[in-house]
């Protein structure tokens, strides 16, 4: 007898998520992401729900993840360390407050909350005080014995600290890595010619399971705890878990700060609210937050469903990741003749919104991840970054498949395609007169660190262009009321605004209008050096290669982009037009040398100073010659820090950087 469709998919899900559950939890490869894994496991979940008779006791639903590595010894697992059923909306989770609410009997429940942690789940297990044994979490009930490992994991207590320790303790939590930690090691495997991990949560996975404990040693793991097995095996035992969490904290344990204690939906609400808007600022990956019944008591009496606890969910943030096929690959043209291959998607819901398009970077990327029209792919988007084709799904290729082909003309104006050989980017030659960069030229000489022209926005440009009103940044001046007014949803009134913001902006700064013309290369801080150190835009234009060297952070890539700018002839003829339309700023002296206690120095400012603004601080360092960045390193020189500094300040101290307060920093300026 022919099985049913039901049948049938369920039997196919199964060996799917079986094969995923291999490459995941013993190859240490994913080959699909999170977001496509747990839909995988939804939809066997509710055919299993609808057809009872169709639950195996193989079937993943049953257990928990793969199976031990063999290289490892085997720890069976006193008490099971099962997963956590996922939430995908406000609803799921209004659903799971309320069979909380209906399975105790009581109007309103208190939860504890924490983060989701991206990593690797593992098990502590401590005598008497002492780490003797750790393990990770396995298929659930047996897990790989990686005890060695874990004690090269400088933050996991190897003697617990206090008093009152039980004679056994049992600590659940995970093993994760830190992003800044991340593209560090990346960084050394660069440099080694090694692979470079996929993400943090791999790299996590593969440094703990490593042979070798001393490859483990020199991976920076860190630990974070989450719970115990056996709350009843500490004394005196707590009624919450919020306090068991802060019991774990004095053993010296370390537990997230993000932690909270919630009331009913809405307070699991708006705690999801929270976390999410902090996700991008937090120190390690998450993808979602936790949220357990508080009083243990409960917790006991709500029990366990054949996989996961009845007390606990985890709220799953948007996906970051996930599958779609490539329709087709097109080039775009940046502002800079830059042209970037991207590829054309079936639509997918990744990150908070629906994905079409998704950016291959450049033509070797294409060629690196091999990426075709046709294929499934990965798509990632995390926050506000531009969304990427992460990786290719090989096994689904179609034989239809087919290669991306660089045009040998630009899309746009028809100008030629170039690759220069020692650069990844191909680029249109068309220069001012391609409308792709004419338009991105026009808006980038607007922006507001440039000429700062309010009221001069996309939609606007796209008119003036596409009209033939505007072709270069010269012909902004020349604009007049009449042809403004006539352009779509432009009134008297905004035109008349637009065009004293484009006369506001004829008085300028010399640094603004360096950066304002789009040289390659030539950044906001760039800028601001070469008008320090030349003083004129004149002696900028007649400045050779080896001249432009001296200028400090001027590297022969950036000097050899200035020259050829001001070698083609049109570009010169626009500067002179600007002048001759009264753009003007202030020339000075050339900098001939600038204090050598600040010259070529790196600050960060954090905190409030007591007179100063971090602009006019800034301003200062600048202007001695000194460089202002955002984030301390082992690079940074001085940390200027006032009223209320933060983590820029903690890191500095870690990092033995000088730190300097107002009174200081102006003596050293003096």
């Amino acid at each position: 007898m022919a099985e049913s469709p039901a049948a049938e998919r369920a039997a196919f899900l199964r060996g799917e998520i079986e094969r995923h559950n291999h490459a995941y939890y013993v190859l240490d490869a994913p080959s699909i992401p999170d977001a496509e894994y747990d839909r995988l496991f939804r939809e066997l979940q509710e055919i299993e729900a609808a057809h009872p008779d169709l639950q195996t006791p193989d079937s993943p639903t049953q257990r928990v993840g793969g199976s031990p590595l063999s290289a490892f010894g085997q720890v069976v697992h006193g008490v099971p360390m099962l997963s956590l059923n996922n939430a995908f909306s406000a609803e799921e989770l209004i659903a799971f407050d309320r069979r909380c609410r209906d399975g105790l009997g009581v109007a309103d429940v208190g939860y504890s909350c924490e983060p989701k942690y991206d990593g690797l789940a593992v098990s502590l297990r401590y005598e008497d005080g002492v780490f003797v044994q750790g393990a990770t979490r396995g298929d659930g009930f047996s897990g790989e014995d990686v005890t060695h490992n874990l004690r090269t994991v400088r933050n996991i207590p190897l003697r617990c600290l206090g008093k009152n320790l039980p004679p056994l303790l049992e600590v659940r939590g995970e093993v994760l890595m830190l992003r800044r930690d991340f593209e560090r090691l990346n960084e050394r495997q660069r440099a080694a010619g090694d692979k470079e991990f996929a993400n943090p949560r791999n790299a996590a996975a593969g440094s703990l399971r490593q042979l070798d404990p001393k490859i483990t040693a020199r991976r920076p793991l860190r630990f974070f705890a989450y719970g115990v097995a056996d709350a009843g095996a500490v004394a005196p035992a707590p009624t919450l878990h919020s306090r068991l969490m802060e019991q774990l904290a004095g053993w010296g344990f370390p537990v997230a700060a993000e932690r909270a204690v919630a009331q009913g939906a809405t307070g699991l609400l708006e705690y999801y609210e929270r976390i999410g808007a902090a996700r991008r600022a937090l120190p390690y990956d998450i993808d979602g937050v936790v949220y357990k019944v508080d009083r243990l008591a409960d917790q006991a009496k709500l029990g366990f469903v054949a996989r996961a606890p009845r007390f606990a969910i985890a709220h799953k943030f948007p996906a970051e990741e996930a599958l779609t096929t490539v329709e087709a690959i097109e080039v775009q043209v940046g502002r800079t003749g830059a042209i970037t291959p991207v590829a054309r998607l079936a639509p997918v819901f990744v990150g908070g919104v629906t994905v079409t398009n998704a950016t291959l970077h450049n033509e070797d990327e294409v060629r690196r991840k091999d990426v075709r029209v046709g294929d499934t792919v990965i798509v990632r988007r995390a926050g506000d970054v531009i969304p990427e084709v992460a990786a290719v799904v090989p096994e689904k290729r179609p034989d239809t498949a087919s290669e991306f082909i660089m045009p040998g003309h630009c899309p746009v104006c028809g100008a030629a395609i170039e690759k220069p050989e020692d650069e990844a980017i191909a680029r249109c030659t068309g220069g001012l007169f391609c409308p792709a960069q004419r338009k991105q030229a026009l808006l980038h000489f607007a922006s507001r660190r440039a000429m700062d022209i309010e009221g001069l926005g996309d939609k606007l440009v796209d008119q003036l262009v596409d009209n033939a009103i505007i072709k270069t940044p010269a012909d902004l001046y020349k604009l007049g009321i009449l042809k403004l007014a006539n352009l779509e949803r432009m009134a008297e009134k905004s035109a008349a605004n637009l065009l004293a913001a484009i006369d506001k902006s004829r008085k300028t700064t010399l640094a603004r209008f360096i950066f304002a013309l789009g040289i390659r290369n030539v950044g906001e801080a760039t800028a601001k050096d070469l008008a320090r150190h030349f003083g004129g835009l004149d002696a900028l234009m007649a400045a050779d290669v080896e001249r432009l060297q001296q200028v400090p952070d001027v590297g022969p890539v950036v000097a050899a982009s200035i020259v050829r700018f001001f070698a083609e002839p049109h570009n010169v003829e626009v500067v002179e037009q600007l002048r001759a339309a009264g753009v003007r700023w202030d020339e000075g002296a050339p900098s001939v040398s600038v204090s050598s206690l600040i010259a070529c120095k790196i600050f960060v400012l954090t905190g409030a100073l007591p007179t100063l603004t971090r602009e006019e601080a800034k301003a200062l360092i600048e202007a001695h010659g000194g460089k202002v960045v955002a984030s301390v390193s082992k690079k940074t020189d001085y940390v200027v820090a006032g009223a209320a500094a933060g983590s820029k300040l903690t890191k500095a101290q870690e990092l033995g950087v000088s730190i300097l307060d107002e009174t200081q920093f102006k003596e050293l300026l003096a």
